[in-house]
């Protein structure tokens, strides 16, 4: 199948067969995949714009997160569009996947390069869409977030970020891995470190000096620890309130290793102590709601490394929609 929007956007790797009868009570009959250029015009007003980028060599960990792209896909299947939680029925939403970005098989600047290029059309083309990123591990993180700035350069972005590292590791150590994604952001000049907010740290998984370093460039941050003592929802909510005093736009990245290993065995560096299923997807409906985010991206799930019944896959596939979720109550609340 031909690529059908740029060179650095490929058709999904794998597709539902839509129901011809019109009817959108699962995931897969609901996702529109963006297979046609005479398409496009007609999905320029989508709510929500999907975009898989299945790179995992540049984990420092063993990573086979470059396969959840199709194991999402895949798991739609198991999922309703109705949120019986929030009485919310995202078929009211119009999402397309637009594919995948294509990968060097050895060459990571070049994944890199494309992702950003991928990225910045996704966010010049549907300028009104949610652009979600399904990685992948994270370092696609910043090459995402360069891509909506080389977009929209005049808007100052913030960050909101669920994980269980700092991701400040040096550069120069072994290269933009998805242990540095927020220095490079920082050291790029695309995102303040002030304007930065990270939840979950915890335990014993993050040096002295990495924490050291986000004091000197005023990073945000909050162990679990202390967001359970404030409560998740209101730690979310008073980060947001402080970003989008200062920003234009922010970004949700979602590194699944913040979970604890008992949530989420299928995560390259999954750890003890970690937050709840319960937690994060609170955290994530709250973030959904604010009017101010505007892309997200899910980083760090290995389907290689789950169990056979794919509890990590399913849950990844959750705060996607969940996300949308937050999304559907905000514009219900702006009526």
């Amino acid at each position: 199948m031909k690529s059908f929007l740029y060179p650095k956007i490929n058709p999904p790797g794998f597709m539902w067969v839509r129901p011809d009868n019109g009817l959108m009570s699962k995931v897969h009959e609901w996702i529109q995949p963006l297979t046609e250029i005479t398409e496009l015009e007609k999905a320029k007003n989508a709510e929500v714009v999907i975009l898989g980028v299945p790179l995992s060599r540049s984990s420092i960990s063993a990573s086979g997160a470059s396969e959840f792209p199709e194991a999402f896909r895949r798991s739609w299947r198991s999922f309703a569009v109705y949120n019986l939680d929030e009485d919310v029925d995202l078929s009211e939403l119009t999402a397309i996947d637009a594919g995948d970005v294509p990968m060097h098989v050895t060459d990571i600047s070049k994944c890199h390069q494309n992702i950003m290029e991928a990225s910045t059309l996704l966010h010049q083309q549907f300028l009104n869409s949610k652009v979600c990123g399904i990685g992948g591990d994270h370092s696609i993180t910043a090459m995402m977030v360069k891509g909506m700035h080389k977009a929209k350069p005049s808007e100052r972005i913030g960050i909101l970020q669920f994980d269980t590292h700092f991701d400040l590791r040096d550069m120069s150590d072994n290269g933009p891995s998805n242990g540095t994604p927020m220095r490079n952001l920082i050291e790029s000049g695309v995102v303040e470190g002030s304007n930065m907010y990270n939840i979950g740290l915890h335990g014993f998984y993050n040096t002295k000096d990495l924490k050291q370093y986000a004091d000197e460039k005023g990073v945000n941050y909050f162990t679990l620890r202390a967001a359970r003592k404030q409560g998740i929802e209101e730690t979310v909510l008073k980060c947001l309130d402080e970003l989008s005093s200062r920003v234009d736009t922010i970004y949700l990245t979602v590194d699944m290793d913040v979970l604890d290993i008992a949530y989420a065995p299928g995560v390259p560096a999954s750890t003890p102590g970690g937050m709840t299923t319960a937690e994060l997807l609170e955290g994530v409906l709250a973030a959904g709601k604010h009017p101010k985010v505007e892309a997200m991206d899910i980083v760090c799930l290995d389907p290689l490394k789950d169990t056979a019944v794919q509890p990590t896959v399913k849950l990844g596939t959750h705060v996607f929609l969940t996300f949308l979720t937050g999304v559907m109550l905000r514009q219900s609340a702006s009526r």
